[in-house]
């Protein structure tokens, strides 16, 4: 889920940020290059083959087991996980997909998000922005249960899998209580993704959203077109 943003959240202390990141990488290429650290447990199976990913290229699955600066990140490139783990949580993939271009304003690498959290201890993990409360309520009795929140990070495959199902959660609550304003049942999702359960039911009943609630509500629309470009077959 997306933490709640201020216009200069990502302005106030990234110099801070990048020398905590910086310490971090000790032993780093100087170039922005990374030593490669031993592969860690990925949520999705390993590929067949001999293909190497590139390090800008996502393995098989979607997923990402060794941490990387994304230079070039783009969304679209998680398209097959995207379409498969909405399948699997009945939600759209577009939704989804819109989701992740909404939450790609922060820079999604992973020894970068936990020096973040080092500022900023409730922030949220992975390229779905989750924060931790919605990970545990949603992992329970689910193939990945046994997985921790601080793998988001490192695994996308497993952080669009949580917000697929965290979807679908949201989207019982939203059918048992029905909706009764101008939004669509999508629009409804992503701001209960964005703002929570007792929010979007609020905007159901045909409450206005606040500053924050709309400005994610306004990006949705923005990156729709290009969602539904990027989940189609």
């Amino acid at each position: 889920m997306a933490e709640a943003r201020k216009p200069w959240a990502w302005w106030v202390i990234p110099v801070l940020v990048l020398v905590v990141w910086g310490m971090a990488r000790g032993g780093k290429d100087p170039d922005g290059g990374q030593a490669s650290p031993p592969e860690r447990p990925s949520g999705s199976p390993s590929a067949s083959g001999t293909h190497s990913p590139s390090p800008d290229e996502p393995p098989a699955g979607g997923s990402s087991a060794t941490p990387r600066k994304d230079r070039n990140y783009d969304p679209a490139r998680y398209a097959d996980p995207v379409r498969r783990h909405a399948r699997s949580a009945g939600v759209s993939p577009r939704l989804v997909m819109a989701i992740l271009y909404n939450e790609a304003y922060k820079p999604h690498d992973p020894e970068l998000e936990r020096s973040w959290q080092r500022f900023k201890p409730d922030a949220a993990f992975g390229i779905a922005n989750m924060h931790r409360a919605a990970y545990e309520e949603t992992r329970r009795n689910r193939d990945f249960a046994s997985r921790s929140w601080d793998e988001l990070p490192d695994d996308r495959d497993l952080a669009i899998k949580a917000a697929a199902w965290h979807l679908h959660d949201l989207a019982a609550q939203l059918d048992a209580a029905g909706q009764d304003g101008p939004y669509t049942k999508d629009q409804l999702l992503a701001l209960g993704y964005n703002a929570g359960s007792g929010n979007m039911l609020a905007f159901a009943r045909g409450a206005k959203p606040g500053r924050q609630a709309q400005s994610y509500l306004d990006r949705l629309r923005d990156n729709w077109n290009k969602a539904g470009k990027a989940v189609s077959p």
